[in-house]
């Protein structure tokens, strides 16, 4: 039985009030399945599934839950039930559930909650959204310097179920200063009186909590790394980021690109918009902005046009190339910017001199390529299917020859510009850079049809 299937069996089980047979079946079903059976159910029966749940599941599940559907499910839940659960959750977890909360329901929450981990989680807590203090988590496994390789072995061992991350381990010194890594796996390997401060690695690969989550989850990547030790000035231990968390952080800013790509960027401060949970107004305004900017260049571009009627009539087959030379010119500028967004995603490319010099090294061969040969393409077929004269030919692939350059070259560097003013690159969305050369596209079009044919207007 697959785990959907296993998930509709238990809607079915619930509806037919069949508890203790859920019971049964819920630990054969993923946490991550349960979040999403119930996740679509009313706040009173997804309580009663949640509460059939073992605390240390109830608390793996929950934190598969979406934000509003997690906080339904934790403001049904009895006081002594949501203190509990609070204690099972993992730190950065639970962190992040309290920063969800109300003012009120914070202060009425803290005197429950076990000292140490009240501590812990006002502390995470206080690291700003968009940080690596904010996604990092406190319950990583840390070894003194000086312990034998059987003494860490055993203070692990009796760690281990409080702790998110062992198979990496931190050596510190007294005072919790970062000296090292050693994996479990070398511990385990190396004979029992060998010291932890001999076994470590020193590659001094860290970041720090006011480093954005992104390129955090950068660096984990870049290095192949379970996990970044987070330090503060001093160098002292603070955290670690899991490579699941950085997983988690690329997902959604790989959708946040996504989204902007489209047109749909939030503007200003405001959050990026989400067609489950934001708001019409949100969706309707973020939208529009960009429509309407997109519908100015459109006027733009069709005015100029219009302004062309004397040369078109003269010369109506010019008309039939217009929309496949503008076009070419968008769509090698998107691909353009596509590609130098995803560097910088990546890390390969930094808002510096060096590294735009080299993009526009590696780009304008390319599209100084791709102009040439989608040009000649286009004459070769316009000749064949449309029997067009010289001078046309000419019109026609020059034109397609230099929007493509030029539009390969501005969705090259729009990204670089938009680093430069503070914004997002993946703002600079597909849609702009279509409008941006369709307004270039018939200025050269018409710009070299009337260095080739105007003496036809001055004849006629």
């Amino acid at each position: 039985m697959t785990d959907t299937t296993k998930s509709s069996t238990m809607g079915c089980l619930l509806a037919a009030n069949e508890l203790e047979l859920l019971r049964t079946l819920l630990p054969g079903i993923h946490s991550a399945e349960i979040a999403h059976g119930i996740t679509a159910m009313p706040t009173a029966e997804r309580l009663r599934v949640f509460l059939l749940l073992p605390l240390r599941r109830q608390a793996d599940v929950v934190g598969y839950l979406d934000a509003p559907e997690q906080l339904e499910t934790v403001r049904a839940l009895k006081r002594p039930d949501l203190i509990a659960l609070i204690g099972a959750m993992p730190a950065d977890k639970r962190a992040d559930l309290f920063k969800q909360l109300s003012a009120d329901e914070q202060t009425a929450l803290l005197p429950d909650i076990e000292l140490a981990q009240r501590e812990d989680m006002l502390k995470l807590a206080a690291y700003p959204e968009g940080t690596a203090g904010a996604i990092m988590t406190s319950e990583y496994a840390h070894l003194l310097a000086e312990l034998s390789a059987s003494e860490a072995i055993e203070v692990l061992r009796r760690e281990a179920l409080d702790k998110e991350l062992i198979y990496q381990c931190y050596v510190v010194d007294a005072h919790k200063k970062l000296q090292g890594v050693v994996s479990l796996p070398e511990l385990l390997l190396a004979s029992e009186s060998a010291c932890v401060g001999e076994l470590m690695q020193t590659h001094g690969i860290v970041g720090h909590a006011h480093d954005s989550k992104e390129s955090t989850a950068e660096k984990i990547a870049k290095y192949d790394l379970l996990a970044l030790p987070i330090v503060d000035e001093s160098g002292i231990l603070l955290g670690v980021v899991t490579v699941d968390d950085a997983m988690e952080v690329s997902e959604s800013a790989r959708g946040r690109n996504m989204v902007k790509f489209g047109g749909n960027a939030s503007i200003g401060s405001s959050p990026d918009i989400s067609l489950a949970h934001s708001s019409f107004r949100q969706i309707f305004t973020t939208r529009a902005f960009w429509l309407s900017i997109l519908t100015i260049f459109g006027i733009i571009t069709s005015t100029f046009v219009a302004a062309q009627e004397e040369m078109l009539s003269e010369i109506l087959i010019l008309a039939a190339f217009i929309a496949p030379i503008i076009d070419s010119g968008g769509n090698t500028g998107s691909q353009s910017a596509t590609l130098v967004i995803r560097a910088m995603a990546l890390g390969e490319t930094q808002l510096r001199w060096r590294d735009l010099w080299l993009v526009m090294r590696r780009e304008l061969p390319v599209v100084l390529a791709l102009g040439a040969v989608i040009g000649v393409m286009e004459v070769v077929l316009a000749y064949f299917s449309k029997g067009i004269g010289v001078e046309v030919m000419l019109i026609v692939g020059l034109s397609m020859f230099i929007c493509m350059v030029l539009g390969g070259l501005i969705g090259a560097l729009l990204p670089f510009a938009a680093r430069f003013i503070g914004a997002d690159p993946a703002t600079l969305s597909a849609p702009l850079i279509t409008s941006i050369m369709d307004l270039l596209g018939v200025v050269v079009f018409f710009g070299l049809a009337y260095a080739f044919m105007g003496h036809l207007l001055t004849g006629a």
